[in-house]
């Protein structure tokens, strides 16, 4: 049994990786601001701390074996219009969980993100979003090179699955899509619509971090299904009326994945996006 941390353990993928982590016998601790986090996304035994990041060394002064680091800002064409508090949780909160684990010799596993490998690469500067997690895989890297701290980066694909946030201008594209649907109104899908997306259930995701979490090290580890869709097919998916909406800043078009570490644990996606579609509309 380990005593492992999980920064944003209550929201969406940190809840989920907070129960399976609960189901091994760990001891778990969630440190979450609930910026998007909720309270209903609880796991029974799990212990909840609440604040930033930032704050990390005051709120778990102990010792921890383990640390997921998935608290951050993660919505990249939002983040366009919020560069303070972006670089407030995915800059400054970072660099301070980085610097507990240097002090404790604690291994991170890092959260990135794959919009750094989108349009050729560009993608990394589309978005104060997308900037600070190229930069934070680039930091967590250099704190491996001259402290020896021992981590391994992860990188997630359009995570879905039961718990998205579906309201709101942080909701993900298929909980808002389903919602949509749920109340009869038009999908709304940002122009042009060709924009590509790898879609990853997020019990797969889960299944990788653990994989990762006991026997990865390094970078690169892409946690991503081998399919791709644009957003105006997956919208046709639900068979709901589409209204464009105008283009935003942040939005790339393509979507790059190497699962070569992970295959090479084990890992590969089992779980498909047009079957949970389905699953949805029958529900």
């Amino acid at each position: 049994m380990k005593t492992i941390l999980v920064t944003g353990g209550a929201g969406f993928i940190g809840s989920h990786l907070c129960r399976r982590l609960k189901e091994e016998g760990h001891a778990v601790i969630s440190l979450d601001n609930y910026f998007t986090g909720r309270k209903d996304n609880h796991v029974e035994g799990v212990e909840y701390r609440v604040g930033h990041t930032k704050d990390i060394e005051t709120l778990v002064p102990g010792h921890v074996d383990l640390v997921y680091h998935l608290g951050e800002y993660s919505r990249p064409e939002q983040s366009v219009l919020e560069p303070d508090l972006t670089w407030d949780l995915n800059a400054a909160g970072t660099f301070a969980v980085l610097e507990y684990c240097r002090k404790r010799d604690t291994r991170i596993i890092y959260a990135g993100s794959s919009t750094k490998f989108a349009d050729g690469g560009l993608g990394r500067d589309q978005s104060p979003y997308a900037f600070t997690k190229a930069t934070n895989t680039e930091l967590v890297r250099n704190y491996g090179t001259w402290y020896g701290l021992p981590f391994a980066i992860t990188y997630f694909y359009n995570v879905y699955g039961p718990g998205e946030l579906a309201e709101g201008k942080y909701a993900t594209v298929i909980a808002r899509f389903a919602r949509q649907c749920a109340e009869g109104n038009s999908l709304t899908v940002t122009a042009p619509g060709t924009q590509q997306r790898i879609f990853t259930h997020i019990d797969d995701i889960t299944d990788g971090l653990l994989l990762v979490g006991e026997k990865g090290e390094g970078d690169e580890f892409g946690l991503g299904a081998e399919e791709s869709y644009s957003i105006l097919e997956v919208a046709k998916m639900f068979g709901a009326p589409i209204e464009m909406c105008p283009e935003r800043m942040g939005n790339r078009m393509s979507a790059v994945l190497d699962t070569t570490k992970s295959r090479a644990l084990g890992w590969s996606a089992k779980r498909s996006l047009p079957e949970y579609i389905d699953s949805l509309k029958t529900a």
